[in-house]
């Protein structure tokens, strides 16, 4: 292994090991360095891919429970193996952390299993997984750490019955009553998944709604479905405290406006309250790099912490999102090598793997009302597509907004099955500054759920053709 890079890059996540791939296809001689001893990050090995292996395995759980006898196909004798529901994830998982690796050796990109830190301008060190110290050189080195979980003053996290989101992808057995403390994306989607396996899930959030950074009426129809689906909310509660007792847990919590306490119990809580950045220990300030106050890293609009030091993803500012960190990691790799690189963080789609999925991208009508822009807005049910008829699967709607001038596409905001693919669509036209009548005049295959988004475009001019 040589000790001399153009490019070091500390931390194995889909920033970092995107970085290293596009590194090592433009030419720069590349080492990666990553401490958890098996690249992917959060994202791979406790995060994105497992928790999805979870849904998908409980939503065909709960399909099979409650929506085939409908459909014309009887069962007898269903019951869940949760162990094999487990191995089948961890297989997915492994699976796709040893492609990654060969994806390293393919591009001839060094990696470096241990801690690494800046030393100096141009300098890494490495404490190794084997117990010795390394260190690198290199003309760029590219902060790639990621985040972590942030949790609750007087909360104390255990991984078995007080978790995050690691812990929640592993219980051992399906609670019969389930807490989770966060309404915004990992929350729901964890309790969702212990919901339809089985357990009785109650989500306690300190804001007045669930799902923060959705368009309202989205979040508004989102809690709907899920109420009906079996979970729990109570809104505008404050955590004060959880306390363990004899294999159970109970939660103290008080209205965020003030008032009595109130107790709750359950098996097992789930803390799905954020993350924060992880940057301690990294030596920022041996270059003179700086953190905000929750740890996030000041860069320039171009990634830049220092002359030769970089920063992506997670532990920067924008959306915390694996896709983000991915096209972070190529754009870092395209300026290091000298050619254009920029990510537009407008345009970085957000999606809820929820039964049904939720998905958006662009503005809310309340930023375009809060920014004092004038828009035109299309919507279009599921319930009138043909498709969705057919499958049974007609919850949710599609909703575009548009500029009343121009007809320029400035948001879409989905829910319903399979939405999660759809918002692509809308992505694309949105990098291309295409009106919404560009999309509504563009032929979509009948019957097709996609079809929605284009009735949807229609609706913005009113020319919808369907219900």
């Amino acid at each position: 292994m040589s000790d001399t890079y153009d490019v070091v890059i500390i931390g194995g996540g889909p920033g970092g090991y995107n970085c290293a791939i596009r590194c090592g296809q433009l030419g720069l001689k590349t080492a990666i360095i990553d401490k958890r001893g098996v690249l992917g990050g959060t994202c791979l090995n406790v995060g994105c891919i497992p928790s999805k292996a979870l849904l998908h395995g409980s939503e065909l759980f709960a399909a099979a429970k409650n929506d085939f006898a409908g459909l014309g196909i009887k069962m007898s004798g269903l019951e869940l193996d949760l162990d094999q529901m487990m191995s089948q994830k961890t297989d997915a998982v492994n699976g796709l952390t040893q492609g990654i690796e060969f994806l390293m050796k393919k591009n001839k990109v060094d990696y470096v299993k241990g801690f690494g830190r800046i030393k100096e301008k141009g300098v890494v060190e490495v404490d190794a997984e084997d117990g010795e110290q390394k260190t690198l050189t290199t003309k760029n080195i590219v902060i790639a750490t990621g985040s972590v979980p942030s949790s609750l003053p007087n909360i104390e996290i255990d991984e078995e019955r007080v978790v995050t989101n690691e812990g929640a992808i592993a219980l051992k057995e399906v609670p019969e009553k389930l807490i989770v403390i966060g309404a915004g994306i990992i929350g729901l989607e964890l309790g969702s998944v212990w919901s339809r396996l089985g357990a009785s899930v109650t989500v306690v959030e300190y804001l007045d709604r669930i799902m923060p950074g959705a368009d309202d009426e989205i979040a508004k129809e989102a809690q709907r479905t899920f109420k009906k689906q079996g979970l729990e909310f109570r809104l505008g509660q404050k955590v004060t405290g959880v306390e363990r007792i004899d294999g159970h847990v109970k939660l103290f919590m008080e209205p965020a406006a003030g008032g009595d306490q109130e107790t709750l119990e359950a098996n097992a809580i789930i803390v799905a309250v954020g993350r924060r950045p992880y940057t301690e220990g990294l030596g920022l300030e041996a270059v003179g790099g700086k953190t905000d106050k929750r740890g996030v890293i000041e860069t320039t609009d171009h990634f830049k912490v220092t002359d030769g030091v970089w920063a992506i993803g997670d532990c920067i500012h924008g959306p915390m999102l694996a896709h983000k960190a991915e096209d972070d990691g190529a754009a870092v790799a395209e300026l290091i090598a000298g050619k254009a690189g920029h990510v537009d963080y407008d345009l970085v789609p957000s999606v809820v793997y929820t039964n049904p999925e939720i998905a958006w991208v662009g503005k809310t009508e309340a930023q375009l009302k809060e920014a004092g822009i004038e828009y035109k807005k299309g919507k279009f049910p599921f319930q009138a597509n043909s498709r969705a008829r057919t499958n049974h699967e007609t919850t949710g709607f599609v909703k575009i907004l548009a500029d009343a001038k121009t007809d320029r596409i400035l948001g879409a905001h989905m829910m319903g099955v399979g939405v999660g693919e759809m918002i692509h669509e809308i992505c694309i036209a949105m990098e291309f500054g295409a009106a919404s009548e560009d999309v509504a005049r563009t032929c979509h295959a009948h019957p097709t759920m996609s079809e929605a988004v284009r009735q949807a475009a229609m609706g913005v001019e009113g020319w919808t053709m369907q219900m």
